[in-house]
């Protein structure tokens, strides 16, 4: 892959709405799980998640818009229009015709849909909203960018469990690649603390039961672990080529330069314990990257805290990298706020250029106890100086679905 460039980011998450608090969160290790308290969770097997608090103050969405959607696409419009002010596009002045809107998700816009079906068992279909039918769906927040900005190019949706939009942000940077689009608005957006999307997710048997410790309970690679802490959020990447970006004079986080992706095959839930596919997957994208296994100085891993799964990516890891896997650091900045799912892999993107921008390697937090069979360094607890030239992230969905994008800093910046 040729690079693509990143221009500009939005973020919208529990460890903060701009990426300067976002970051000192990130970099401090300040964990942002809590309790939930918008609905009576008590009930559930894990009740405790990452949330935003603070939307409405750095919303730009009317008050008759915000009736017509679910929250997933008020924080994707949000992200959005941080994006643009970071990239300091005017698109005002750009050919919309050529620019996309590439996102992901896993489960939709739920608190809507959950209202609004209440609403039809207890009043018939006279007290059902008619945007009900597109306010939930996945692809409900691209149509609301594209409405609000008027972006009229070629656009994509991806739905992959939790590699969604990482998924998304590669399949944007190969768009532009191909001349399909100029520039792309690539990211994902995932609000799952609702009583219904809960109990999914509960259901999935992946989620962590510490409630009576939040901030402690999410704990990727610890022998201790049984499973994550939900969370919701949303971050969006503006992606350029390089001719525009040298054109319009703009500041370029990093480039994407590689991506691969595979499947298990082993199971519909499971991923193979051996985690030989996602090694593949691994070895991919470093080839589609032009790069050797010893020049990537930074993992940002998927990291769901289960037993099986964090077994199974150290494996991938290790098929990938060999004897250069235990010298690389590996950590999971998503312990810190909680994994948002079909968002998670933008934010590991968003997180992991911004560890380029500031050369320090994020903490993997609540790393108590050492699994002798999870023995990679993967940055226990606290922050790690390190100039980071060329990162990895990691996203792996349900059923075995393995993405690896590598990540590398602009030069001369």
């Amino acid at each position: 892959m040729n690079k693509i460039a990143i221009t500009g980011i939005g973020i919208v998450s529990p460890s903060g709405m701009d990426k300067r608090s976002f970051w000192a969160n990130i970099k401090a290790g300040r964990s942002a799980v809590e309790k939930i308290t918008r609905f009576d969770a008590s009930k559930y097997p894990s009740h405790i998640a990452g949330m935003v608090h603070d939307l409405d103050a750095y919303s730009n969405v009317s008050s008759r818009l915000l009736k017509k959607i679910d929250v997933f696409s008020h924080m994707a419009l949000v992200a959005s229009q941080m994006a643009i002010e970071d990239a300091e596009l005017d698109l005002a002045k750009e050919n919309l015709k050529r620019a996309g809107i590439f996102m992901g998700n896993a489960i939709g816009g739920w608190l809507y849909g959950e209202t609004e079906l209440r609403d039809l068992y207890m009043e018939g279909r006279e007290g059902v909203s008619p945007f009900m039918a597109s306010a939930w769906f996945p692809a409900a927040p691209q149509g609301q960018i594209s409405i609000q900005y008027q972006i009229k190019g070629y656009s994509k949706t991806v739905v992959a469990d939790r590699a969604s939009s990482l998924m998304a942000i590669a399949y944007a940077a190969k768009t532009i690649l191909r001349g399909k689009d100029d520039f792309i608005f690539a990211g994902g957006m995932e609000a799952p603390v609702t009583p219904y999307a809960l109990l999914c997710c509960n259901t999935s048997g992946m989620l962590t039961q510490r409630n009576d410790y939040p901030q402690t309970a999410y704990r990727p690679f610890d022998k201790t672990r049984d499973g994550y802490a939900i969370a919701e959020g949303a971050g969006v990447l503006i992606l350029e080529s390089h001719e525009r970006v040298q054109k319009r004079n703009a500041r370029v986080y990093a480039n994407i330069i590689g991506y691969g992706t595979t499947t298990d095959g082993v199971d519909r839930i499971q991923p193979a314990s051996d985690g030989k596919e996602l090694g593949r997957a691994i070895q991919i994208a470093l080839e589609d990257a032009g790069l050797e296994p010893s020049q990537i100085d930074y993992v940002c891993a998927d990291g769901a805290g289960t037993v099986l799964s964090d077994l199974s990516e150290t494996r991938g890891i290790k098929h990938a990298f060999n004897s250069h896997a235990k010298k690389i650091p590996v950590s999971v900045p998503k312990s810190i706020f909680g994994n948002m799912l079909g968002a998670s892999g933008a934010l590991d993107v968003i997180t992991t250029v911004l560890a380029m921008e500031h050369s320090m390697i994020p903490p993997t937090i609540n790393y108590l106890e050492p699994d002798p069979e999870c023995d990679l360094d993967y940055c226990p607890n606290k922050a790690q100086a390190k100039e980071i030239k060329n990162a990895l992230v990691i996203s792996r969905g349900r059923g075995g679905i393995n993405c690896a994008l590598v990540l590398q800093k602009e030069e001369n910046t």
